[in-house]
């Protein structure tokens, strides 16, 4: 659906001593989204990710490389290529003195709809987004969340099979955070291909099949997202496991810590009246993790439990943000 080849983009800046005279947003960066995807782009503030937005949908004219939607080259096509897309940007404009339908119809007819199907889409992605109760009301009145719910309104209403959203979730409360989650599920499942960004982590891992992560333009991981974190915990330098036993010895820690690929072995408060337990860092693969265990049993170590902390997507994106790029 979207192909990014070695896309670039350099902006030049005024000299400035002890300053460089360029600064790279976007670092040869190569994507493959496929249809039906939900993919994110995560990254600090000045990772190159609105600019990469911008450059799919035709904002900014790239340095170097290729943007292609549906196989159209959006900078040497770009109004062949727009008719796909949807845009919402990070932060955007409203008319606050129109109404929610007024609204709608105009930019129908600025897209240019056939006139005689603008008030049945109107209708329609007014009930898509669930503002049929907001119909006619004035924008000026509607809440945040709203107003975000409008604006994914008008990047939907040319039905574009690609919809592209710079941080829609910023500034929304918890309940409104749910709701656009809920909404860009049903809009994925009704078809669209959703490309978002945001620094909520942790509602990308819900909703995101795949994820690209960025910082200072390059691309340090990207791909599906079970995939991406299953690569970044199998090449994590150690993992915390936590060991419950019916009781912990001095020769049992000692046993531990002698291990190869075990640090930091401590004991830790008891969890289970009765009961306590080891935690420690590991190295190993899982394998290795069961090997010990059982080698641990066979020591006669009274374990009752092994539990392993996976990380979040937000750990894992931690940890990577200040790693190599890939």
């Amino acid at each position: 659906m979207v192909r990014l080849e070695n896309l670039t983009k350099e902006y030049d800046l005024p000299p400035v001593k002890g300053r460089p005279a360029q600064v790279v947003a976007a670092d040869r960066v190569n994507l493959q989204i496929a249809d039906g995807e939900i993919y994110g782009f995560v990254g600090p503030n000045g990772a190159g990710k609105t600019t990469t937005l911008k450059m799919i949908c035709g904002l900014l004219v790239p340095t170097s490389g290729i943007v292609e939607v549906q196989g159209i080259d959006v900078e040497h096509r770009p109004e062949d290529a727009l008719q796909f897309i949807g845009y919402l940007a990070d932060f955007f404009s409203l008319y606050d003195d129109m109404k929610v339908w007024e609204y709608l119809d105009y930019f129908a007819r600025a897209y240019k709809m056939p006139a005689h199907q603008i008030p049945a889409r109107v209708t329609e992605v007014i009930a898509w987004v669930g503002l049929e109760s907001k119909r006619d009301a004035f924008i000026q009145g509607l809440s945040r969340g709203m107003k975000q719910r409008l604006g994914i309104a008008r990047a939907v209403l040319h039905n574009p099979p690609v919809l592209v959203l710079d941080e829609p979730a910023s500034g929304l409360d918890p309940k409104a955070r749910v709701e656009l989650k809920d909404l860009l599920k049903n809009l994925n499942r009704d078809g669209k291909t959703i490309l978002i960004s945001s620094h909520v982590l942790s509602d990308l891992e819900e909703i995101c099949t795949s994820v690209a992560i960025m910082e200072k333009g390059h691309l340090l991981r990207s791909g599906k997202l079970a995939a991406v974190m299953e690569q970044s915990t199998e090449t994590a330098a150690k993992r915390r496991i936590r060991i419950r036993v019916a009781e912990v010895s001095d020769q049992l820690m000692e046993w531990l810590s002698a291990r190869d690929g075990v640090t930091e072995a401590h004991p830790s408060a008891k969890i289970i009246p009765g009961s306590s337990s080891v935690d420690f860092l590991f190295s190993g693969s899982d394998s290795a993790l069961a090997a010990l265990v059982k080698e641990l049993v066979v020591a006669g170590a009274p374990v009752c439990a092994v539990e392993g902390s996976a990380e979040s997507f937000e750990q894992i994106y931690a940890r990577l943000s200040g790693g190599e790029v890939m």
